[in-house]
């Protein structure tokens, strides 16, 4: 995801139809907070992601409850637009408060099934093997290592197991509110957006469709047949064709042209695949040559390990994109896979 310029810190706000937000401060991280939404239904509130998982931040959010006059023990249950720490982090400090139940898409929680389980050890051999066959120096490989050995100190992240499933096309569990889960893959695989239709028809969209930022989308899945960016832009296309009256982002601010924006993002992507293609027809390149030579937001020699491996999978979203639209293939030979244009 690309940073977010410095704003006004957001505050508690009532935006009407019985939907407040309460941001929840994401600790040293440029975005800053991330939004959290309050859902009244007949139940008790309803909250659209719960925050990160750090007390500051669950101060925050127990604050920012009883300022829209309920308290944290009052949740009746947890909307998770996607499974990453800023938005599922404090889903089961929430549960633990209220006895709130956590609905989640089925593709995301098979990703918080292998956060939860998968031996650190595979974790970092899977990621060597990616950065060995994307021709990556020695030295990147031994970067990695050592992000990994200090990383293993510190606890582990263990995510909410969700009790309850969005389903696309299908209403959320917000009862005596008509609130359709869309499914929007490609920021994760089971991102999804919620809009609301009881009289309302504004998108509560996570970070699926952002006022001036846009989502990390990368090749979380090595299977051939995976496309994270053409589902992207297939879910931004499925996003712009509802009756969308305004969109409440996970960051940043509330805003109006949820079409428009889906076009913003899709021409973002698509300059940025034709001047992929481009490079690609000069000469081939691996994808680490890709990767050091597409537009970050910082130099690509200020990118730490870990951003190094974000930039190298959204590298590889791109090109896998390309090779579905016949427009790249791998050459023939041996080492380190290399690209060139069709």
């Amino acid at each position: 995801m690309t940073t977010a310029p410095s704003r006004p810190t957001p505050r508690v706000a009532d935006l009407g139809n019985g939907v407040w937000t309460v941001p929840v401060p994401i600790p040293d991280n440029p975005l800053g907070v991330t939004l959290v939404y309050v859902l009244e239904t007949e139940a008790g509130p309803v909250l659209v992601d719960a925050g990160w998982d750090d007390p500051i931040s669950y101060q925050a959010l127990v604050d920012g409850l009883i300022e829209v006059g309920t308290t944290i023990e009052d949740v009746h249950g947890v909307l998770v637009t996607h499974a990453h720490p800023d938005h599922h982090g404090l889903s089961e400090k929430v549960r633990e408060a209220s006895g709130a139940w956590i609905a989640l898409h089925a593709a995301d929680a098979e990703q918080v099934d292998l956060i939860n389980n998968a031996p650190r050890e595979a974790w970092l051999r899977h990621h060597l093997e990616v950065l060995t066959l994307a021709g990556a120096p020695q030295d990147a490989l031994d970067a990695l290592t050592r992000h990994r050995e200090v990383s293993v100190t510190r606890p582990r992240l263990h995510y909410a197991v969700p009790d309850r499933e969005l389903v696309h096309g299908e209403l959320a569990p917000a009862p005596g509110r008509a609130i359709r889960t869309v499914w929007t893959p490609g920021h994760t695989p089971g991102h999804v957006c919620l809009h609301l239709e009881d009289g309302d028809g504004r998108l509560l969209s996570g970070d699926h469709l952002l006022p001036s930022i846009t989502p990390h989308i990368g090749l979380y899945d090595e299977a051939e047949e995976a496309d994270p960016l053409g589902d992207f832009l297939a879910s931004l296309t499925r996003v712009a064709q509802l009756p969308i009256t305004g969109v409440l982002p996970a960051h940043e601010h509330v805003f109006s042209d949820a079409a428009g924006r889906a076009a913003e993002v899709a021409a973002l992507h698509e300059e940025r695949l034709s001047a992929l293609r481009t490079r690609l027809c000069e000469r081939s390149l691996t994808l680490w040559q890709i990767a050091e030579g597409m537009d970050w937001n910082r130099p690509w020699a200020q990118l730490g390990a870990q951003n190094r491996q974000l930039a190298l999978s959204e590298a590889a979203a791109h090109l896998r994109h390309l090779v579905k639209r016949g427009r790249a293939q791998a050459e023939a030979g041996g080492g380190p896979a290399r690209y060139t244009a069709l």
